[in-house]
């Protein structure tokens, strides 16, 4: 498998100005001509190994960060827009659009913003959304779009909250409880619908009694964020710029769930213990009290600077094929629109509750996944409480599989063990895919009266 060339001509040019070094200076440090770091700035020539080497030797750069970041998911995400039908047929070469992320991000996200707003306002008019008449016909993000795409870009880990929650964890040695206590919080169980209300007057906090502990602490420390992190939280949503009140509010419960999880889930240890138990979830879900999910996520979360753990892809689904919730620190990326693809092993957890689903995957572009799956529904607490019906999905390159206690046993070196699967049928490849639903665009297609196959066409090479 041929090895895909590393093109970082931004983050070099961050690099440099980070550093307030010409380009002959940094030029000279790296160890190659003017010329050459031209190019690679602009993305004309590949990073080589050597300029890699004395990013890390020379500057004590963490070089992974070089591949990581907004290019692939940039990418992503305008193949997705391309793929409406606004656009035609004729889609631009995968190349130029790398290359567009890669030296003009901000006019990217621009492209991507406007091609939002448009879907927005055709669906609007579609169902005839007198809302849009209102507003003077002007098309603002969804709020829940707009947060999800600002937790999606900053690679699904905030810092300045990570660091302070650990803090936390590392100084309080209490339980919530005593925490909110602490603080003139009284804490009181109830047998509630409701998992969480606030009383601001009584300074009394309601928490169901038919959550699970894990779903209780979690909640008691999120309350715990709202009431002691605001400014904190108000400095990040400042930089945010969101488009409406709705957007901030519903980041900043963001804020404080991440809070929350990265308290409960403290960093450092919870990199060590996932690395000393070969991120064995169940066993870490106990160690932390906490819940699968909230472990699945946390993993995906791992990505501080100079101490990052095995960059994973995290998803959630519901029985419909929705996703809910998404991040991935690894080259897959998510449709944006509509479900994932029906051949990953997410949608078969619901035949197998309680179990864990273990997949090997390999996407169009050649790479290959570890992908592990398991129904997290979770039960209303009565016989006439509805059951929340969800699926999740937990994964990473193959080539970690060995530090997973969920790669043993599994056939890695056999590539008729890993089974195709794509991102959005809209942009997938694949020509002989038998759950295809839609053409892909990038593709011809060739109509036979007189055959039928899975498919009613054949997608042409």
């Amino acid at each position: 498998m041929a090895q895909q060339k590393l093109y970082a001509g931004q983050k070099l040019r961050e690099i440099r100005t980070r550093l307030a070094l010409t380009q002959k200076a940094f030029a000279e440090k790296l160890q190659v001509s003017l010329p050459y770091l031209n190019q690679m700035e602009n993305n004309h020539r590949p990073v080589s190994t050597g300029v890699v080497l004395s990013l890390a030797s020379e500057f004590g750069y963490d070089v992974t960060e070089l591949s990581s970041g907004d290019s692939e998911r940039l990418v992503s995400d305008m193949r997705e827009a391309l793929a409406d039908s606004l656009f035609g047929d004729e889609a631009p070469p995968l190349a130029d659009l790398r290359l567009a992320a890669s030296n003009a991000p901000g006019l990217v996200r621009a492209f991507l913003e406007l091609h939002r707003s448009y879907r927005q306002s055709h669906e609007r008019l579609a169902i005839l959304d007198e809302a849009l008449g209102r507003d003077g016909g002007t098309v603002q993000p969804s709020p829940w779009e707009e947060v999800r795409d600002f937790f999606h870009y900053s690679d699904n880990y905030i810092d300045t909250v990570d660091r302070d929650a650990e803090k936390l964890a590392r100084t309080a040695q209490s339980n919530p409880v005593a925490l909110l206590e602490s603080h003139g919080v009284a804490v009181t169980l109830e047998d509630t619908d409701l998992i969480r209300r606030f009383d601001p007057a009584a300074r009394r906090l309601i928490l169901s009694r038919r959550a699970p502990p894990e779903t209780r602490a979690f909640q008691m420390l999120h309350q715990l964020a709202l009431l002691t992190r605001n400014d904190l939280f108000e400095e990040i949503l400042a930089r945010a710029r969101f488009h409406s009140p709705e957007s901030h509010a519903i980041a900043k419960l963001g804020l404080a769930n991440y809070f929350a999880g990265a308290a409960l889930m403290p960093y450092t240890a919870f990199l060590e213990r996932a690395a000393e138990m070969r991120h064995d979830l169940e066993r870490l879900a106990d160690r932390f009290g906490a819940s699968i999910e909230q472990v699945a996520h946390r993993l995906s979360t791992l990505q501080r600077p100079g101490a990052k753990g095995i960059p994973f892809f995290f998803v959630r689904v519901d029985p419909a094929g929705t996703i809910t919730k998404r991040h991935s620190a690894t080259q897959l990326q998510f449709a944006r629109f509509g479900g994932a693809c029906p051949l990953w092993n997410v949608h078969r957890a619901f035949e197998t509750p309680g179990r864990f689903l273990r997949q090997l995957a390999e996407t169009p572009d050649g790479l290959r996944y570890l992908s592990l799956a398991r129904d997290v529904s979770k039960s209303g607490g009565a016989f006439d409480a509805p059951t929340r019906r969800f699926a999740i999905a937990l994964g990473c390159e193959v080539k970690h599989a060995g530090q997973l206690v969920y790669g043993d046993g599994l056939d890695l070196g056999n590539p008729a063990a890993f089974e195709p699967i794509g991102i959005s049928c809209r942009i997938c490849e694949r020509r002989h895919c038998h759950q295809r639903a839609v053409p892909p665009l990038e593709r011809r297609l060739s109509i036979d009266p007189n055959r039928r196959g899975a498919l009613p066409y054949t997608v042409e090479g």
